[in-house]
């Protein structure tokens, strides 16, 4: 699990052109919720480049006014031209509460079916899914040594302890697709 270190500070005012005055200033307002008590703080822009941009899944050790507090982003807001950060969402970790978050796939092993000139397609880069932030894992591991060609691996064949898969259950993670060299090589075959 990646954890990143940020800083910020309280914001004394919360409104509109209190967020317009800290955007200019460089800093994003952000929130942080999900324990007892929302706290509305700024940080700098470039602090969410380690957050926002990876892979990865990623915990924030979020320290305002020297309190420290284990979140995970929750949701962006971008400007619709600029594309600069406007504001941020934080969803406080606490340990005895369960977290609903994306975690991305790693496709290993060697498909048979794209040895014989199938096709390996990703239908999903990440899954949704629910649990303890101690047992959510870093990524999850799609096994495709075994798929050969007009097979899948569906969400309902994934099963890790102690988290639950939100997604829906029938939908399709990877597949091995017949491509037109398979085909032709089918008929050929026949003849």
């Amino acid at each position: 699990m990646k954890i990143v270190s940020m800083s910020g500070s309280l914001r004394e005012n919360v409104g509109k052109k209190d967020a317009k005055a800290c955007r200019n200033s460089g800093k994003v307002p952000c929130v942080l919720y999900g324990g007892t008590d929302q706290i509305h703080f700024v940080t700098d822009e470039k602090e969410f480049k380690d957050v926002i941009f990876t892979p990865e899944v990623c915990f924030v050790d979020l320290t305002i006014n020297e309190k420290t507090y284990r979140a995970t982003l929750k949701d962006v807001q971008y400007h619709p031209v600029s594309d600069k950060i406007l504001h941020v969402d934080f969803l406080e970790i606490i340990e005895s509460k369960p977290i609903v978050m994306y975690v991305p796939l790693k496709v290993t092993g060697t498909s048979p079916g794209v040895l014989r000139g199938g096709k390996l397609v990703k239908k999903m880069r990440r899954l949704k899914v629910k649990g303890l932030s101690n047992v959510l894992p870093d990524f999850i591991n799609i096994d495709i040594s075994k798929l050969d060609i007009g097979d899948s691996t569906k969400v309902n064949q994934i099963a890790l302890e102690g988290v639950e898969f939100l997604d829906v259950a029938t939908s399709i993670v990877v597949t091995v697709l017949t491509t037109r060299g398979v085909e032709e090589a089918a008929t050929d075959g026949k003849k």
